[in-house]
């Protein structure tokens, strides 16, 4: 049997399979839009084409994310923090600190020794230093959002914004231009914020950080030069899995198998 798990969120739906023995056999992620509905079905119908599965085939389906409640047939939903941490222990083992920056919120989750949730905190109020924020510095400098990784490159770090709000940041950005600053040095600043932020968060889950495994999920996981910003702000590695976007959604479906086995 199949277990589907599903996360819906602001910038994409990411869809997760695994069969009984927890492998992952196949994932999607597809633009959430203004349908949700419509992204949850495209996500569920392509990772069932992808493993050769019918919707027959599927003992149990667990939603996440913040349109969880759209997702018709499911057993269950369960809160992010917590497929979120079941999905980064399984692609990476041993993950004491999850740092997820997603499309409007960013959270930081210490995990204890069983890879259980001891602690997190989340930036939920506003979308300084997520997805959001990324898009809308991309927006101002005229460029892809996926670019922005490989813009900073050779910069010397002389470019710092003075705010996090996306509004006034990206007037910022505008006015740098403006005034002749260097677009690698204007994405490397506004990375360093970002960095400087989400340390901010995670000092409240793990005030010392020594010793300890970093692992970052979620689409901004992708971006180099945030992640190298966050090393350089935590004095550490971070971890990326080589699907920083689907860790929810695969905590999702090995959730959906766990509770198959016990019922």
């Amino acid at each position: 049997m199949f277990y589907l798990g599903v996360d819906v969120g602001s910038l994409s739906c990411d869809a997760a399979l695994v069969d009984d023995e927890e492998r992952l056999l196949a994932w999607s992620v597809v633009p959430t839009g203004a349908r949700n509905a419509q992204a949850i079905a495209r996500a569920r119908k392509e990772v069932l084409e992808a493993a050769g599965a019918a919707p027959g085939d599927l003992a149990a389906t667990i939603a996440t994310g913040y349109g969880r409640e759209r997702v018709d047939g499911r057993a269950g939903s369960v809160t992010e923090i917590t497929c979120h941490a079941r999905g980064i222990r399984a692609l990476v083992p041993g993950t004491d600190v999850l740092i997820d920056i997603g499309g409007q919120d960013s959270k930081a989750v210490r995990l204890d020794r069983g890879g259980l949730v001891a602690e997190f905190a989340m930036n939920d109020k506003c979308a300084a230093g997520t997805g959001r924020f990324l898009e809308a510095m991309a927006r101002a400098l005229e460029v892809d959002v996926d670019q922005l990784g490989r813009l900073e490159d050779g910069a010397r770090g002389n470019v710092s914004l003075s705010s996090m709000c996306t509004v006034f940041a990206e007037s910022e950005v505008v006015s740098l231009i403006a005034d002749g600053a260097e677009v690698c040095e204007i994405v490397r600043g506004f990375h360093r914020a970002i960095a400087s932020r989400t340390l901010l968060l995670v000092r409240r889950v793990a005030r010392d950080l020594t010793g300890l495994h970093i692992a970052m999920s979620g689409g901004v996981a992708r971006n180099p030069g945030v992640v190298r910003a966050l090393s350089e702000a935590l004095g550490c590695e971070v971890t990326v899995p080589p699907e920083p976007d689907i860790v929810g959604a695969l905590g999702a479906a090995l959730i959906a198998r766990d509770r198959a086995a016990v019922a």
